[in-house]
Formats: C-alpha cells, structure tokens, sequence
C-alpha cells in the first residue's frame, strides 16, 4: 500500500513537472516550440527563439523561413506580438499564406507565369490567375529550411533550390540570416548562388500589425515611404512598364499619413485595381541601406517599425485580401486589413520588363540583398 502511494506521488510529481516544463517552454508570445517539431517532406521542423538585452523576443521557424512573433514592449511597457502568423506547423502546412515566409525565387509577380532568359522559355506554375506568384504554389514559402541557431541573437537557414525547382533554372543555395540587434532591428540578409543564368528577388513577407491586437485593422497605422514614384499596375496587378509620380496621388507617402486616409478612394484606379494598397514603389535611397526607406507607426501602443534596404523598391501590401476565413495565433481570424507588409524586393515582372534592375544571376557571382526591421518606441 505504501509502495503504491509513494508510486502515485511520484507520478503526481513527474506530471506537475512536466506540466511545468510545458509552461516554461512557452515563448513570451505564447507559442509552443513543441508545436513546431515535425517532419515535412523528410525534413525537421523547429521553433528558434532569439531575445535581446531589452526584452525583445522574435520566433522564427526553418518551414518557410518564416517569423513567427515578434514581441517588444510598448509604450506602457506592455509586451505586444505585433506579425500575424500561425502557431504550429499542421496550420502552415494546411493553409495556403505567406505569413512571415522568405519568399523566393521569385517575390511578388511574374506576368503570364513565364520568362525569357538567352532565348529560353521558362514556363512557371501559375498560381495567381496567370501570373506566377512568389514562386509558384511551391515557393520557398514551403520549403524545410536547414536550420541552425548561432547565438541567442542569430539564426542561419539554408536551402538548395535545385534546377527546375518550379520550373526555374539552375541550382540555387540559398541562405538566410536573422539577427536580433540590441539596438531592437531584426536584421535579415538574403546570400545565393547559382551554377546557371537564372533569376531571383527574395523578400521577407511579414504582417504587421504595430496593434498587437490583431482582431483590429491598420487603417489608423501611420505611413512614411521614401519614395517620389511607383510601379502603376494593370487588371491583373501586373506593373504596366512606366513608373509613375506619387505626389498629389494616394500613392502619395512622402508625409506620414494613415494609412486608410486615402485606401477607398476608388476613384483612382490604381487603388481599384489593387483593392488598396498593393503596389511596389520605386525607393528614393538608391541602395543606401543606412537611409530610411519605409516607417509604419501605432498611435495607440507607439510601436514603429522602420525599414532600411539596399534593394530599389518596396512593396506595401494592406492585407486586402485576407477575409476572416483563416484563424491565426491564438484562434483568432484575420479580417481584412488587420495587416500591412513591408517586401523590400526588386519590381515586379522584371524578368520581362529589361528597363527596370535586373534580377538575373550567374555562376560566380553572389546574390545578396539586406533587409533591416527596426522597432521603436514612442512615449
């Protein structure tokens, strides 16, 4: 009898402890790294977890190369998760999202799902009407990155694209660094090459909402973005070849402003066409990655994040096609314009626009592109 209650009493103790490891496991913004621990198309999936001398803490996870959270006090000192994103890996693998993803090869649109590279046709899945989007319907964004945690500060993913992968050429090794900066920047740095001509333009696809409430909208979010022009885009959201003023237009953000001060005025066709924001524009900082490209404020927490790039554009996309029909972290559903992303990138369709920077990749040489959110605070 005795040996049975010291028995039970053990068991009763193992469990409160491992209920306890549990608990001590969360992450600040609550996510379960165990959640995350699974196998995709052969490879392991993990949770990393970088934090910084100022209690700032970002997750990121090798499916997609994807930020998870991103946790900051705000200005009353209450810690906010301030990106959209799913807390387990079963939801990014059943729902179709770019949440947080290293998109690649090809960030944003290719018209007509294909391009000519040295005479070659190359025929891409389509997977946004006719267009190739974010490099198809198997984009990085799915993908099983190799993972490797450097410091609390740096996480390092790899991945070799190999030639033909959704019908691009060439292989491709690709990495990606994260680093959380004590100054609180999370600094990403895209490197790849190739042994083949082929194409790339990489971004980070994060889903801001400075809120930490993401059951609200970012319309009161204020908007600076350092540009005089932008891509104008056709029907189909691809850019018409021109590159067009923004001033005395609601492209307009050379003045921070909300962004749903002029986000229905459809009187405009480009917002009609883009259903809101949705457009590239063409960055005044001529790769000059210590110059101010974009700056997204909250009023309500005072969170901003600033975005500094050596890449010539930046797409600013307002969550207009999210509908309510995906729950996110913590179950709740991501209604329309409860986001805004920030995609430093190339422009859209350059692979069959020769005017604007070219995206083409050789043997021998390197790709790499830098991308630098910086979160601050206003009292």
């Amino acid at each position: 009898m005795k040996n049975t209650i010291f028995l039970a009493g053990l068991m009763a103790f193992a469990l409160c402890s491992c209920n306890s490891q549990t608990k001590t496991a969360l992450t600040q913004s609550g996510l379960d790294s165990q959640k995350f621990e699974a196998t995709v198309d052969g490879r392991q999936t993990h949770l990393y977890t970088l934090t910084n001398k100022n209690n700032m803490e970002v997750c990121i996870t090798n499916f997609g190369g994807r930020i998870v959270s991103v946790v900051l006090p705000d200005k009353d000192g209450v810690s906010r998760d301030v990106v959209l994103a799913f807390d387990n890996i079963d939801d990014y693998q059943n729902n179709a999202s770019d949440f947080g993803a290293s998109i690649g090869r090809y960030a944003n649109r290719i018209a007509g799902a294909k391009f000519e590279l040295d005479g070659t046709t190359y025929e891409l899945p389509a997977n946004d009407g006719d267009n190739c989007l974010h490099g198809g319907p198997k984009g990085w964004q799915y993908k099983v990155f190799e993972g490797k945690q450097l410091s609390e500060q740096q996480v390092q993913l790899s991945l070799l694209s190999p030639d033909g992968d959704m019908n691009f050429p060439g292989n491709l090794q690709v990495q990606v660094t994260f680093t959380l900066t004590d100054d609180n920047s999370i600094d990403i740095k895209y490197s790849a090459t190739t042994d083949k001509k082929t194409v790339i333009n990489m971004t980070n696809h994060s889903y801001f909402n400075l809120s930490g409430d993401p059951t609200k909208d970012v319309t009161d979010h204020l908007l600076y973005v350092n540009a005089d022009n932008f891509t104008p885009v056709n029907a189909k959201l691809i850019p018409l070849g021109n590159i067009d003023s923004v001033i005395g237009t609601p492209m307009d953000f050379t003045s921070p402003k909300p962004i749903g001060q002029d986000i229905n005025q459809t009187d405009f066709e480009q917002i009609k066409l883009g259903n809101g924001f949705d457009h590239n524009w063409v960055l005044n900082t001529n790769g000059d990655i210590k110059q101010l490209a974009a700056k997204a404020s909250c009023p309500t927490t005072g969170i901003s994040v600033e975005v500094y790039t050596n890449e010539p554009g930046i797409q600013v996309y307002t969550g207009n096609f999210l509908n309510g029909r995906v729950n996110g972290k913590h179950g709740i559903a991501y209604n329309r314009r409860t986001a805004v992303c920030l995609e430093t990138q190339h422009y859209p369709d350059s692979p069959n626009q020769p005017q604007f920077p070219s995206v083409v990749l050789e043997p021998g040489q390197t790709y790499q592109s830098e991308c630098i959110y910086k979160f601050t605070v206003e009292k």
